[in-house]
């Protein structure tokens, strides 16, 4: 009986063995390769895409002069300092030169790249894929962004790129940065979408950055970040590296606010003018949607609105929750400063609310944050702690500058000298005069008039970060 076991065995495995070798040569000449014979047949290509979006993409150069200061070991005492300054008269100066990237995206000539490859340039040279040279000046600078358009010295006619909204891509879609590394030249990266709304970083002020694995090195800031169909989705602004070079992980800033960057060109202003709908909001805790009825913390619940502003005029009320602005969904505080970010003032938006544990849509009109009237700037002098700030009357207009958030009353410190006493006390620019000596601050002028009447010294009081913070000076 075993004997005819084995025999059965052995006759199976002969059979395989001839079966495999009867296949082996049908699947070696299925396997084998074969040099393409057309464009169609080579597949995984960005070459097109390539030839698309190259001639829009270019490099800039940036100068800026450097003044060149005496070395004094007595500079370093800070009493020194502070009856002194903090140099003497420079002997010169030298050229300091900054490499970065743009996109061309109006062939008028608009280029659109980052703020900080331009920042105090003196001249700002363009070159472009063809080997033009151009010169370029600011006409609308954006540092919450840290974007900036730039205008060529051009008659148009100029190759540009065409905007896709960053909010049709998905985690895994492929994408391909542009940019000009290390000075190399015209170079061109692929990689996937890593991740979206990526917010734990401080170059942007609205936080909202596409994540992306394509190599971003020094060189490629102010590149486009495109899509396979040739359009900017992106300007590559960041990575995060222990190094200086790619990891893997490099950022961009999406599309949707690029858009009004590029909107604000020929109106005049060199700055872009956001919305302001008069409200102040919360994100939504896992503690508060019990008490509002939400099935998950989402939204930004509205603490309060502002008189005058859109929002009041809309009808919105103190306790409403905001859970979408124009379709799109409302999931933190940073999320709702990103999504009215990407708007532009003069038009309205569908705002849809929480109230009474049901939804409700009203249209809110976007307007420009109103600065107050006849609102002044003024450095303050003499013997007093706030010697050497320069402050302004806090508005909707100059909480948007300074991106700081807006209550009604008070003077916000915008500039503060070195060395002077405001330094010293540790005072910050942002901080925002609330009261001196218990009296209430709603305009520059009483600022002024409060610290030349102190006989006994000062008690100021004032916000920083959403904290009022205190400090005692005694006279002198």
């Amino acid at each position: 009986m075993g004997k005819k076991k084995r025999k059965i065995k052995m006759n199976f495995f002969s059979l395989l063995i001839v079966l495999c070798v009867a296949v082996v040569p049908f699947v070696s000449k299925a396997t084998q390769e074969v040099v393409p014979t057309s464009r169609e047949q080579v597949h995984y290509t960005f070459a097109p895409v390539v030839k698309k979006v190259a001639p829009a993409v270019v490099n800039i150069y940036a100068a800026r002069v450097i003044e060149a200061r005496r070395v004094n070991p007595f500079f370093q005492d800070p009493i020194f300092r502070h009856f002194f300054g903090d140099g003497l008269p420079g002997r010169g100066g030298r050229v300091q030169s900054s490499l970065g990237s743009g996109v061309i995206v109006h062939p008028s000539g608009i280029v659109i790249t980052n703020y900080h490859v331009i920042k105090a340039a003196q001249e700002i040279k363009v070159v472009l894929h063809d080997g033009r040279e151009m010169t370029a000046e600011v006409v609308v600078q954006d540092k919450r962004t840290d974007l900036v358009a730039l205008q060529l010295k051009t008659d148009g006619g100029l190759p540009y790129l065409k905007l896709r909204d960053a909010d049709s891509l998905k985690v895994g879609d492929m994408v391909l940065a542009f940019g000009n590394p290390f000075g190399f030249g015209h170079t061109v990266t692929s990689g996937i979408v890593s991740g979206l709304a990526r917010s734990q970083l401080g170059v942007n002020d609205f936080r909202s950055f596409i994540q992306t694995d394509a190599a971003i090195n020094p060189g490629n800031s102010g590149g486009p970040l495109v899509t396979l169909d040739g359009r900017l989705v992106g300007i590559n602004t960041a990575i995060f590296s222990n190094t200086g070079g790619s990891i893997g992980i490099s950022f961009a800033v999406p599309s949707n606010l690029v858009a009004p960057v590029i909107a604000s060109v020929g109106q005049g202003n060199k700055r872009v003018i956001r919305p302001w709908i008069g409200v102040r909001t919360q994100s939504i805790t896992n503690e508060m949607k019990e008490s509002l009825g939400l099935e998950k913390a989402t939204g930004v619940l509205v603490q309060k609105v502002f008189k005058g502003g859109s929002a009041e005029k809309a009808k919105i009320i103190q306790g409403d929750v905001i859970l979408a602005v124009n379709g799109h969904d409302i999931t933190n505080e940073s999320s709702f400063k990103f999504r009215m970010a990407t708007l532009q003032v003069g038009k309205e938006a569908v705002f849809t609310l929480w109230r009474d544990e049901k939804q409700e849509k009203v249209d809110v009109k976007l307007v420009a944050p109103p600065d107050i009237t006849d609102n002044r700037r003024v450095e303050v002098t003499g013997r007093n702690p706030l010697s050497g700030a320069m402050i302004t009357g806090l508005s909707p207009s100059v909480a948007e500058d300074y991106a700081i958030s807006y209550e009604e009353g008070g003077a916000v410190i915008y500039k503060i000298r070195n060395g002077s006493l405001a330094r010293l006390n540790g005072l910050l620019p942002g901080d925002v005069i609330t009261k001196i000596n218990g009296k209430e601050i709603k305009k520059v002028e009483q600022v002024l008039r409060y610290l030349s009447r102190s006989r006994d010294g000062w008690k100021i009081e004032y916000r920083r970060g959403g904290r009022v913070q205190s400090l005692f000076v005694q006279t002198w």
